[in-house]
């Protein structure tokens, strides 16, 4: 089991679920996002569900992507003094602002698609450095089970964007197929988080943050291409996408 893992977006909602979950299976942890204060928070919290993790915390924004490299670097070394290796990195980082195209809304659509896929480029690129050099490792993309259709509103740029991230891990996993380097997109469907909680009324389907994060852990784990999260009903859901009239979609 890999043991040695980073995540990005950390310090709160599916970052901070997933945390938790591998704290309790032992995982060293390399955790970064903007808000330190939280993520230090979160430290003492896995601290507390297993004394013998290390857990290393530095603050980053995705989107200064010289801080990407420099950040991923330093918990490669920080995983190194302690006789180890990063050998997962969980490109997990994301925002859901937005609304409707043309309602006045550009800067918030725009900051959507750089955080949600420009910035998951250059987190893809310096983790892809560090599995290459050592021909080892598993890159794990948090996309979205609405990467599989246009949405209305204000998930027209963020379901554009998830459906970005689907198509950069399919390209590299096709680039490193004959290599020991595993590549996975999960599909998440509504797991409760602060995103979703600025929706307002609650979206169909959604659970809690544990059970999510634990389904989420579960499926990482077993290293497959594709995992939709929960399974169900978001595999059904998948199968059925691509013959929703725009009419359902709208509504939904």
């Amino acid at each position: 089991m890999r043991k040695n893992i980073l995540i990005t977006g950390a310090s709160s909602g599916l970052g901070m679920g997933m945390a938790k979950e591998f704290a309790k299976q032992g995982c060293n942890l390399a955790l970064c996002a903007r808000r330190f204060e939280l993520l230090e928070a979160l430290k003492t919290q896995l601290i507390a569900i297993n004394p013998k993790a290390k857990i290393f915390t530095r603050t980053l924004d995705v989107n200064l992507h010289e801080e990407v490299r420099e950040v991923f670097e330093a918990f490669e070394d920080d995983f190194q003094s302690i006789g180890e290796s990063i050998d997962r990195v969980i490109i997990n980082a994301g925002i859901g602002k937005g609304a409707s195209i043309g309602k006045g809304y550009a800067k918030q659509n725009i900051m959507t698609a750089q955080t949600n896929f420009v910035a998951v480029i250059a987190q893809a690129e310096i983790a892809m450095e560090i599995f290459r050099k050592k021909n080892n490792g598993h890159l794990v993309f948090i996309s979205s089970i609405s990467a599989f259709r246009g949405f209305p509103r204000a998930m027209s740029v963020y379901a554009a964007t998830k459906a970005a991230v689907k198509s950069l891990a399919e390209g590299i996993r096709i680039d490193v197929m004959k290599k020991p380097i595993v590549v996975s997109t999960i599909f998440p469907g509504y797991i409760q988080s602060e995103m979703t909680d600025s929706i307002g009324k609650p979206p169909p389907f959604m659970v809690s943050l544990v059970k999510g994060s634990k389904a989420l852990v579960k499926a990482i784990n077993k290293e497959k291409a594709k995992a939709y999260v929960p399974f169900w009903p978001w595999f059904l859901f998948k199968q059925l996408m691509p013959f929703m009239p725009l009419s359902f979609l709208r509504k939904f």
